[in-house]
């Protein structure tokens, strides 16, 4: 019985974080095919973290379908459509929802430059502002002022 309720439990763990997970994806038309055809094998997570033109969204896409993934023509385009929008090479960072791993491939960041920024914004609330960032202790300046322009609040 005990097993059955430590299953019961971590199932509905799971499933909580993956709905948690979902919301790193911007609403937008595309989306609930993404979710359908995508999250299927990778989590949102994996798909935040990737800055990549739409040909290499194509051709990552293609080797999905090679791999089993299942929609129509259709869909296959919007879902390139969406990851292009949202997840392209100009697509922006949001800094006050981005986890440290978005925070380190989007931004090139290293680890403690990117847990400090989420542990500052956990402390002092949202940044308004790239500027913002130049007072989270242990950033590199230069970085933050490179990328300012792929940064979102």
């Amino acid at each position: 019985m005990k097993l059955v309720c430590y299953c019961a439990l971590i199932s509905a763990c799971l499933a909580f974080a993956a709905q948690d997970d979902l919301k790193r994806l911007p609403d937008a038309p595309g989306k609930d095919i993404v979710v359908r055809v995508c999250t299927k094998c990778h989590g949102p997570a994996n798909i935040a973290k990737k800055r990549l033109n739409r040909e290499d969204w194509d051709d990552q896409i293609a080797d999905m379908v090679e791999r089993g993934a299942k929609a129509t023509p259709e869909e296959l385009a919007a879902v390139v459509n969406y990851l292009t929008a949202n997840f392209g090479l100009n697509a922006k960072v949001n800094v006050n929802e981005a986890p440290i791993d978005e925070l380190k491939s989007v931004l090139g960041l290293l680890s403690p430059e990117a847990k400090a920024i989420v542990e500052y914004r956990q402390d002092h609330g949202k940044f308004k502002a790239w500027r913002d960032l130049l007072t989270v202790p242990g950033v590199d300046a230069k970085k933050i002022e490179a990328n300012a322009a792929r940064m979102a609040f």
